[in-house]
């Protein structure tokens, strides 16, 4: 029996886990396609509610443990990581053909910053390719997540925009990174709260937020999100990731269960299978 951090009143908080993806940019994290089934199936036991395994157009394999993973889990929902471009959005729905429960995740950035440097576009060419992306990945899924990349460092006008758009166009997900551990609580809090009181079409959505532990703030920022509206967290065991890492999925679960009386939601994580899981990984 799972032990619940629920009571009538409790509203879902969607675990995403990333381990699989982001965890894997950490300095020696590498994992073969054996590692990773290993990984994604204790991940399922954990109770997870959407596995991101991997970035299918970054590699070959990649592609093959996204396959892999896709063909044999079940339960959860599979997620395949695509820039805002065809060839890479066909390559991981290619990937993700025989889950039972597939999502596509594509994203561009919102920030001036990454797209002048990374990017190389306007912000009327990235409201274009958003709109293009998500209408693209709906042909091949019903579950279309898009990421707002570097959003904490975002002007918030452009960001209420472009989220907007991934909505009207098929969005499910919304996801506001704060992709360089930038963001404090209280602003990152603010701009869920932005989004969920500007967006007009935002409660077609659920808000996600994804955050990165240079400042050491990841959960507490993900925290905050959660106050503020955002009903999906990503995040990874023992916090592995790029750089500093990114926000444990193991603190943010035990703050929800352990102090339920300032954070009424629940999730589906089974604790007494999270010291396994962080054991394995």
């Amino acid at each position: 029996m799972k032990p619940k951090n629920t009571s009538k009143n409790s509203e879902r908080v969607y675990i995403f886990d990333t381990t699989l993806r982001d965890g894997e940019q950490a300095p020696g994290a590498s994992l073969n396609t054996e590692e990773k089934m290993k990984v994604a199936a204790q991940l399922e036991k954990l109770g997870v509610d959407i596995i991101e395994a991997g970035f299918p157009a970054a590699s070959p394999g990649d592609f093959e443990a996204v396959e892999k993973i896709a063909k044999t889990l079940k339960k959860t929902v599979i997620a395949g990581l695509s820039r805002a471009i065809r060839k890479d959005i066909e390559t991981c729905a290619k990937a993700l053909k025989a889950a039972k429960r597939p999502r596509i995740h594509t994203f561009i950035s919102s920030s001036d910053i990454h797209l002048k440097h990374l990017f190389r576009k306007s912000r009327e060419d990235a409201i274009q390719a958003t709109a293009d992306a998500v209408k693209f990945a709906r042909n091949f899924s019903d579950d279309v997540e898009f990421s707002a990349q570097d959003a904490s460092r975002s002007d918030l006008d452009f960001l209420c925009h472009m989220i907007e758009t991934a909505i009207k166009n098929g969005a499910k997900t919304v996801n506001v990174p704060d992709t360089v551990g930038y963001a404090i609580p209280t602003e990152y809090g603010q701009m869920v709260a932005t989004l969920k009181n500007r967006v007009p079409n935002i409660n077609k959505a659920v808000i996600s937020v994804h955050c990165h532990n240079d400042l050491g703030l990841a959960v507490a920022n993900s925290l905050s999100a959660i106050r503020n509206g955002a009903r999906q967290v990503e995040c990874t065991i023992n916090g592995i990731g790029e750089r500093a890492g990114n926000a444990s999925l193991e603190e943010i679960v035990m703050v929800l269960q352990t102090r339920h009386d300032l954070y009424p939601y629940e999730t589906g994580i089974d604790t007494k299978e999270i010291y396994k899981t962080s054991r394995l990984v």
